[in-house]
């Protein structure tokens, strides 16, 4: 029990940033505040703290301790809000935002089947491309597929996110089949940014990857736009299973070079990792990942 409240009174000082404020807070004396950071420096033998009489801040090892300690507190609201008085409903408003695409196909339909079973949920879903600065915009969750960047946001993978490059039966007869990444050089290519080109497994370096610049006479900003123009059997375009799913089931589209396939990325939920993360987004985040997680609802479509 004292160490509960001595990492509480830690998180309570260190977001508060003094004292008094947390004391007001717990309704205790800032001493008593004092006295338990002290407790809490002394049993894990590092200094978390610099406080003098006009300022607080946290040391280097203050800030990673306060960032574990955040996350636990939340769990620990989460699990115990989910079982009181026979469970807590869920309720209020989420923002959450998605990519454009994967948001209209994937994220809208479970974000609504998450608000037919919490009905005392609202929520606001922003799709857009553009990279959403989540504590400025007041997003509590946002989507994002592939390597993330930013160390602020928290992460929870929700699924695995392959490439495949594909064509329609039509473009392949026509153009023939590559055989191999380079073979790409060849032919017509269906690119979103060429200047970043498409990854693939190294044949000469195991567990390596190396990028091949395409080139052809179509390119757009748009993934739906491509998908339609290697559907047209324009080109080979380099996209998401979860785009191309049901093209490749049908028959509409055939991949090709699955044996230099690269080793697949993520798609994620991430949230500022300084918010209090309320029952409601952490609900909305373990339907997704429900949803997502499951072999079955991709090969589904």
């Amino acid at each position: 029990m004292n160490s509960f409240k001595e990492i509480s009174a830690f998180v309570s000082i260190a977001t508060r940033g003094s004292l008094s404020a947390a004391a007001r807070a717990e309704g205790v004396t800032p001493a008593m505040m004092g006295r338990r950071i002290d407790a809490l420096e002394e049993r894990l033998g590092v200094k978390l703290m610099m406080r003098t009489t006009r300022k607080l801040s946290l040391t280097f090892e203050g800030s990673a301790f306060l960032e574990d300690c955040q996350r636990i507190l939340n769990d620990l609201a989460n699990a115990e809000a989910s079982v009181s008085l026979g469970g807590v409903k869920a309720s209020g408003h989420i923002k959450v935002s998605a990519p454009a695409g994967f948001g209209r196909r994937h994220v809208a339909p479970v974000v609504r089947d998450f608000l037919a079973a919490n009905p005392e949920v609202t929520c606001s879903l922003d799709l857009s491309d553009r990279l959403v600065d989540l504590v400025n915009e007041g997003v509590d969750c946002s989507i994002r597929i592939g390597e993330l960047s930013d160390s602020s946001l928290v992460s929870v993978r929700l699924a695995d996110n392959r490439r495949v490059v594909v064509a329609s039966p039509a473009y392949l007869a026509r153009s023939g089949v590559p055989e191999t990444p380079d073979d790409l050089l060849r032919h017509d290519c269906l690119s979103l940014d060429p200047q970043r080109g498409w990854v693939f497994a190294d044949a000469e370096a195991p567990g390596q990857t190396r990028t091949i610049k395409v080139s052809g006479r179509f390119e757009c900003n748009d993934g739906t736009v491509l998908r339609d123009w290697a559907l047209g059997g324009i080109g080979l375009a380099w996209r998401s299973m979860w785009e191309v799913e049901r093209d490749l089931a049908s028959g509409a589209l055939v991949s090709v070079l699955d044996a230099y396939a690269a080793p697949p990325t993520g798609i994620y939920a991430v949230f500022p990792q300084n918010r209090r993360l309320p029952l409601r987004v952490r609900l909305l985040i373990d339907h997704l990942r429900g949803f997502f997680g499951r072999p079955d609802y991709w090969r589904g479509g």
